[in-house]
């Protein structure tokens, strides 16, 4: 079965959803206003939703507005702001049957963001999706789409930008500094050290050296 790989909550799901919200709000503003029959009851169009659930969904979709969220941070965010537990879960589970929360393509989007971008590795990524509450089985599945050799390309361009900045220094700098450049985006030691060996060596650098100065473990 082929997954939706982009963002959840797309621009156009979002819109419509609003819409709907919107229009509710106006039926029940225009209500209000042939009970009373007084200019004050403008207020019901322009104030905040006056139930639980209204007020659930309007913090939802202006947070999937602005970025795509898991099913955990719209939770948290809807408890900061004293939701009924029920009520949350109902909003929420609503909001995962049509489409605007799917913590399955924000995994695949994270990964797919983070590693082409920020150049992090498999264990850093899936350190970040842990803490947006990301279930673990979505996690290793998203991160599983990054096979070792894209893994090493990565780290090998990630250490060829590095390399300019690091010439001047002695050698032991040199090769701590690009490897723990490594180790902060989460690649393994071994691997970590073994690209920027082989950067090095390319360099000019002599490889016995270079295993006396940095072992790893150390």
């Amino acid at each position: 079965m082929t997954r939706r790989t982009e963002w959840p909550g797309s621009e156009d799901d979002t819109t419509s959803a609003a819409g709907d919200a919107e229009t509710r709000h106006g039926r029940s503003g225009r209500h209000g206003r042939e009970n009373s029959g007084g200019p004050d009851t403008s207020r019901a169009e322009s104030g905040p939703p006056r139930t639980p659930e209204e007020q659930a969904r309007a913090i939802c979709l202006r947070l999937l507005t602005g970025s795509p969220r898991t099913r955990k941070q719209l939770g948290d965010a809807l408890r900061r702001r004293d939701i009924p537990e029920e009520v949350a879960e109902e909003v929420l589970s609503r909001f995962e049957d049509v489409g605007l929360i799917d913590d399955a393509a924000f995994a695949d989007a994270w990964v797919e963001s983070r590693h082409h971008g920020r150049g992090l590795a498999r264990r850093a990524l899936a350190r970040e999706l842990r803490t947006k509450g990301v279930d673990s089985a979505l996690i290793d599945e998203a991160v599983g789409r990054l096979d070792s050799e894209q893994e090493e390309s990565t780290a090998r361009e990630l250490v060829d930008r590095k390399l300019r900045s690091t010439r001047g220094l002695d050698r032991e700098k040199r090769l701590r500094r690009l490897a723990g450049m490594l180790a902060r985006k989460g690649y393994p030691e071994g691997l970590a050290l073994r690209v920027v060996k082989r950067a090095l060596e390319e360099e000019g650098e002599d490889p016995e050296l270079l295993d006396q100065h940095y072992q790893p473990g150390m």
